[in-house]
Formats: structure tokens, C-alpha cells, sequence
């Protein structure tokens, strides 16, 4: 995927592997090398990049654990650690096999640790409804919210197929 920043430089978004090699394709020529990319594990994840045909580019290293793709889907959460509860709209922005991220507009009750039901419809052919227990992990900005799925083992087999990249 190929964004351009303030610079007008095109930046290549991808994905390191478990075994820290990254696949770069040019944007000119369409050349794929792959790299092996942990030295910048915990340094740089931003990368000047020039590609044998002369183009320059930016790639960005996406070292998650999985694979996140990019949403616009509105869902609805509900707080149900005990004595706590409340709930409301929410827009997922991400989501991966482990995880979820989405915002909360207005004020809200959510905080670090609590765990949530969350409730979305994919915006696949089907428009498969989506109900998965979360951990909430982190809060952003106060209303932009991480959060971890109590039981990733049991993804589902519409999920998992929505998360291919």
C-alpha cells in the first residue's frame, strides 16, 4: 500500500514476518526484494529506500505480531467488568487476529484493564455480524481505544478469512 507523506515521497506500508524479513516492492519498476529487517526491531521503522532503477522511496516496517488491516466499521461496545458498566458507539479502525482498535466519540468510562463485549458487522458479502470478548489495552488521545480478544484461538472462520491479507 502507497501513501505519499508531506514531502510528496511515496511510502510503502508492509509487514515484517515472524522470521524478520520484509517484502519491499518498488513503486516505479514493481521489483520485489525481500530484506531481513530486525536490526530496526527497536530502532527505526521508517526506511529511505533506493531501488536499483533509481526511484526513492520510504518504506514503513509494520512489526506487529499479526497482520492489521485498515476498517471503517461501526460496532458497539459494553463495559462488563464488575461494578462497572456502561457502553456506547464505537468505530473500528483496525482490527487483527489478535486484537482491535477503534474510537469512542464524547466522553466515555472506559479504562486500562477492563473487559468489554464488542459487537460489529464485517463489511464482507455476507455482512457477517461479529460478538468478541476484548481486554482493553490502551487509550490514546482519551478516545482512541487498543484492545486484545479474551480467546483469539476461536477467531472464526469469517473473521479469519476477512483478515487474509
Amino acid at each position: 500500500m502507497l501513501t505519499k507523506r508531506k514531502s510528496g515521497m511515496k511510502v510503502q506500508n508492509t509487514f515484517v514476518t515472524g522470521n524478520n524479513t520484509a517484502s519491499i516492492r518498488c513503486p516505479e519498476c514493481n521489483i520485489v526484494k525481500i530484506i531481513s529487517v530486525g536490526k530496526f526491531r527497536n530502532i527505526n521503522h521508517t526506511l529511505k529506500t533506493r531501488c536499483g532503477c533509481g526511484c526513492v522511496f520510504i518504506v514503513s516496517l509494520d512489526f506487529r505480531r499479526h497482520y492489521r488491516k485498515q476498517t471503517k466499521l461501526i460496532g458497539f461496545y459494553t463495559i462488563n467488568s464488575s461494578g462497572d458498566s456502561g457502553g456506547g458507539r464505537m468505530q473500528l479502525f483496525n482490527i487483527s487476529r489478535s486484537g482491535v482498535g477503534f474510537t469512542v466519540s464524547g466522553i466515555h468510562n472506559i479504562s486500562k484493564g477492563q473487559q468489554a463485549r464488542i459487537t460489529f458487522t464485517l463489511d464482507n458479502k455476507k455482512g457477517t455480524p461479529i460478538a468478541k470478548d476484548v481486554v482493553v489495552k490502551s487509550i490514546r488521545k482519551k478516545n482512541i481505544i487498543g484492545c486484545e480478544f479474551v480467546d483469539n484461538a476461536q477467531l472464526g472462520k469469517d473473521l479469519g478469512f476477512y483478515l487474509q491479507p
